[in-house]
């Protein structure tokens, strides 16, 4: 049985990038609501009690919608750390911590980590309807942006997840509204560069 993920910070830890109510939402009925349907869904299948990634890789329809979301949520919520406070120039963040085989790859690939930072962005704000955005690697440790509508992921198409948007507009509407664009560039400043050389690596 899946349970809802603790997130590793305070509710208001990442405030002003994203509210305590947001996360509140977001977190707390959003989420639990993918893990308690997935449960109903698997129960007494041959699903039950296989990872989130074996059951994304295996299913369709309700059962892949909240898998996915699950897998999607988690990588998601657990990639970020407390503001401290976020730095700006002007209104945009300052992205901390980016270094290590990930920064060389990225640089290596898109010439800078700001040509990197627009295309993400512009990949979100472009995505029609829900989704994500998602920086992924190969088998080769290659990097890639994709955008993936609705709960689709990397882990669906063979690829290992490194950073994620959500572009859902439960994810931002209650402190951006309809400014998406300012709410993905205002992420950079709370991304916890660490896990996601974790990821990375691994």
């Amino acid at each position: 049985m899946f349970t809802l993920i603790t997130l590793p910070y305070a509710l208001d830890a990442l405030e002003p990038v994203i509210s305590k109510q947001t996360l509140e939402f977001h977190h707390g009925k959003h989420l639990q609501a993918y893990v308690d349907n997935l449960n109903k869904l698997i129960a007494g299948t041959e699903l039950e009690g296989k990872s989130l990634e074996e059951i994304v890789k295996a299913s369709t329809g309700g059962v892949f919608n909240n898998a996915g979301q699950i897998l999607n949520h988690e990588l998601y919520f657990s990639q970020f750390k407390a503001a401290s406070p976020v730095i700006s120039t002007g209104s945009t963040p300052v992205m901390p911590d980016l270094i290590g085989h990930l920064k060389s790859q990225i640089e290596k690939q898109w010439g800078s980590v700001d040509a990197f930072k627009a295309e993400f962005e512009a990949k979100g704000t472009g995505l029609f309807g829900s989704g994500w955005v998602w920086l992924q690697a190969n088998a080769e440790g290659e990097l890639s942006i994709a955008q993936y509508a609705n709960a689709d992921n990397p882990v669906a198409h063979g690829f290992k997840p490194l950073l994620t948007f959500d572009v859902w507009e439960h994810a931002y509407y209650l402190d951006y509204q309809n400014r998406r664009a300012a709410h993905l560039q205002s992420l950079w400043g709370i991304v916890d560069w660490s896990e996601i050389e974790n990821r990375y690596t691994k």
